[in-house]
């Protein structure tokens, strides 16, 4: 009996390693229509911290990846004001966003 719970445990951990959806494409689960991400338009929302980070609201999911520079180092010390949106990161959406 333990064994096979062991087993199911082991199972159901491994299980949730394997990708569910496509993360590059925004699944739209309002409207139902699919668009790649870098269709979309993103702003740069900073963080406390002075880090600039890329960010997408469709209306009803919101996406944010760590700004890098082209050798992979976070973008950071922005004159961009901190905790702050910036850019029409909202565009392009076609659900209706009440905030």
């Amino acid at each position: 009996m333990r064994k096979t719970l062991v087993l199911l445990a082991a199972a159901a951990a491994v299980s949730g390693c394997t990708d569910a959806f496509d993360k590059t494409r925004d699944q739209h689960a309002g409207d139902g229509s699919s668009s790649h991400l870098s269709n979309m338009t993103a702003g740069i929302w900073v963080d406390p911290q002075g880090c600039e980070h890329w960010i997408i609201d469709d209306g009803l999911e919101g996406y944010a990846d760590l700004r890098r520079t082209p050798d992979g180092k976070p973008v950071c010390n922005s004159n961009l004001p901190r905790n702050v949106a910036t850019g029409p990161f909202k565009s392009g959406s076609t659900f209706a966003d009440p905030l």
